[in-house]
């Protein structure tokens, strides 16, 4: 196990240009699988947390749908889902974990998740007040740096997952582009959420794939009056560019392709319609 991502990324100032509250002009919507890409196919088990199933039972279902991976949320009994692993052949990319537990005890945390094969571990959120301003954000990336220092030492990778509070205006730059200045964090880039903020997430994967072996994939619709500037929807029916993205994603050292939706109103249709969305996307070979 590693962790690729310690250093600094030259330069700074925002990624790209913002798109705009009102949304991505046409030619930037989605319109089909044109772009092929070896890259890996996983969900995120948070986007299935409705169902009454086991946590071992949600891995199974993602091997039927079709994908090469989990992204854990949460397990509720370890004994059981490394069977599961093994049997579907699934592997297990990363594990969300609330950044308190990490803090409290991450060698816990190493052996539970280890056990299942994660080598990757993921802050899932940060509060607003954590990028408020200049100084919270150097503060966050203080904070962060310790527990990739730690995490290195355990041999486990530490990612941060972002949502669209991260791209808040500090100093004329958004914060995350500060956070990833003033750290050396690895960073799983939600792309939904970087788009509902008001910025191009092809320009995030370009400017930080050497930083970032995960993306979320996530379709969004924007919406001004939404709680984070959009709502989640199904693949493909949403604003996310999601061709260019995979291509562009294909080209750098991005391993996964995390699907997720926040709040699916049927989670099991979601699961069977978002692996059949991504297959489209495998090269032939794969598929």
């Amino acid at each position: 196990m590693f962790s690729p991502c310690r250093g600094r990324v030259a330069g700074g100032g925002p990624v790209g240009q913002s798109v705009g509250r009102d949304g991505p002009s046409a030619e930037t919507v989605s319109s089909g699988a044109d772009e092929r890409t070896h890259m890996n196919f996983g969900i995120q088990l948070y986007s299935l947390r409705d169902l009454d199933e086991s946590t071992a039972a949600l891995v199974r279902r993602a091997a039927d749908a079709g994908f090469d991976g989990v992204e854990f949320a949460g397990v509720d009994d370890a004994a059981a889902v490394r069977p599961a692993l093994d049997d579907t052949g699934v592997g297990a990319p990363a594990a969300h974990v609330p950044i308190e537990d990490l803090e409290a005890d991450l060698d816990a945390v190493c052996e539970r998740y280890g056990a299942l094969g994660v080598e990757t571990l993921v802050v899932p959120f940060l509060p607003p007040e954590a990028f408020a301003d200049a100084d919270a954000v150097d503060e966050t990336a203080h904070r962060l740096d310790d527990l990739t220092a730690k995490c290195d030492d355990r041999g486990v990778r530490l990612l941060y997952h972002n949502h669209d509070h991260e791209l808040v205006t500090v100093e004329g730059e958004p914060a995350l582009d500060r956070l990833a200045e003033e750290s050396g964090i690895g960073f799983e880039l939600d792309l939904a959420w970087i788009l509902a903020a008001g910025y191009d997430p092809v320009a995030y994967i370009d400017r930080y794939a050497d930083r970032t072996p995960v993306v979320h994939l996530k379709d969004v619709v924007l919406d001004a009056d939404a709680k984070r500037g959009g709502r989640p929807v199904p693949l493909g029916e949403g604003e996310l560019d999601i061709d260019r993205c995979l291509a562009t994603a294909g080209d750098t050292p991005v391993e996964w392709a995390v699907v997720e939706h926040d709040f699916p109103d049927e989670p099991a249709a979601f699961c069977r319609d978002a692996g059949e969305f991504v297959a489209a996307y495998r090269t032939d070979e794969e598929a």
